[in-house]
């Protein structure tokens, strides 16, 4: 069974987004692109720094959809044949001047202006979700944008999802394939030990960048490394990293928009939250955790995977018979329950009809 597509909403859109780290923004950004586009949005045009990235991300590029350059600052506002109706500022990037400018002129007084926010499950999300937010200064001083935030239950603009996407599978059997993408989590050496023990030989596929060399600099303190299957993965497509999560029967994964493939997958997934100094990621990581009530087996392992203090060792038991059935039937029904919040797109197209 797959999703129906809702009927087509026909606004222009224009989305910005700076690549500031590890391209998850970029991800994010051309993922809404595409799904917009397939709910029967039309001129939309993605405003990006460094758009040579996109040559690996989406190799197959989208017909309704035009990238373009982010402007120098000496640069005047495009003279585009259509202006937009909405204006999507990612992730806080500020705009360029010229847009601000633009924005501020009479001759884009509809033009709905949305601030783009980062995925969490912590309940400051809830209470800001679409307020709307005055402009005090610069070029579009007078002007109001609002607030939206991606989030996982009904309160918020919901997820990011495919139309038609696949509905994910209950497996049973041992662990046949898993995905690797991380920054370099500290319990890495601990796992791949973990990993080498397990029946089979399943096959790691480790994604490119930074997954492939933490895993070449663990590997030197392996028990066991010659047990190890593993697949080292070129740079691959959204498209692909997608059908290699619904293929992998466990998948580590990092940031928003991997994590997101991960839920759709239904398959038993770990998340890595970026590292930060003041150890703020555990907020983020307890808020998620929390919110879709995981099982302790999934709490443990998310802490020891995050590096909490109070962590315990990761176990091979979870990762095999009844311990592994009990993971996989909670990834599945997060994914089914999740998908009964309208996806992101369709929130946004609703939102901004709203409010013009």
């Amino acid at each position: 069974m797959r999703d129906p597509l809702p009927p087509p909403q026909m606004l222009r859109w224009d989305i910005y987004c700076k690549v500031i780290d590890n391209h998850g923004d970029l991800g994010v950004c051309w993922r809404l692109a595409c799904h917009l586009a397939e709910t029967g949005q039309h001129g939309i045009r993605l405003v990006i720094d460094q758009p040579q990235d996109l040559g690996w991300m989406a190799p197959q590029g989208h017909p309704s959809i035009q990238v373009l350059r982010w402007p120098l600052p000496t640069e005047p506002f495009p003279a585009f044949e259509q202006n937009a109706d909405v204006v999507i500022e990612a992730f806080g990037c500020q705009l360029p001047q010229s847009t601000e400018a633009w924005l501020a002129s009479p001759e884009a007084r509809s033009v709905v202006w949305i601030n783009l926010e980062y995925l969490s499950a912590e309940t400051y999300v809830e209470r800001s979700h679409q307020l709307p937010s005055p402009v005090l200064q610069g070029p579009a001083k007078g002007c109001t944008k609002f607030f939206y935030f991606p989030g996982f239950n009904r309160s918020t603009g919901g997820l990011l999802r495919q139309p038609g996407a696949p509905l994910p599978e209950l497996r049973t059997g041992p662990i046949q394939t898993a995905c690797l993408f991380c920054y370099q989590p500290e319990a890495l050496t601990e796992w791949l030990n973990i990993f080498a023990e397990l029946p089979n030989q399943p096959q790691l596929n480790v994604t490119a960048g930074r997954s492939r060399n933490a895993v070449e600099t663990a590997i030197q303190n392996l028990a066991k490394p010659d047990q190890l299957n593993i697949h080292y993965l070129p740079f691959v497509s959204q498209t692909e990293f997608d059908a290699m999560l619904y293929k992998s029967d466990f998948n580590l994964v990092r940031g928003e928009d991997s994590l997101v493939s991960a839920l759709w997958a239904g398959q038993p997934w770990v998340w890595q939250a970026y590292p930060q100094h003041d150890h703020a990621h555990f907020m983020k990581i307890e808020a998620l955790l929390n919110q879709l009530q995981a099982p302790n087996l999934v709490r443990q392992w998310h802490h020891r995977w995050n590096g909490f203090p109070d962590s315990q060792a990761l176990q091979i038991g979870s990762l095999t018979g009844r311990q592994l059935q009990t993971w996989r039937q909670w990834a599945c029904d997060c994914a089914l329950n999740l998908r009964k919040i309208p996806p992101l797109a369709q929130q946004l197209i609703e939102f901004v009809k709203k409010k013009r």
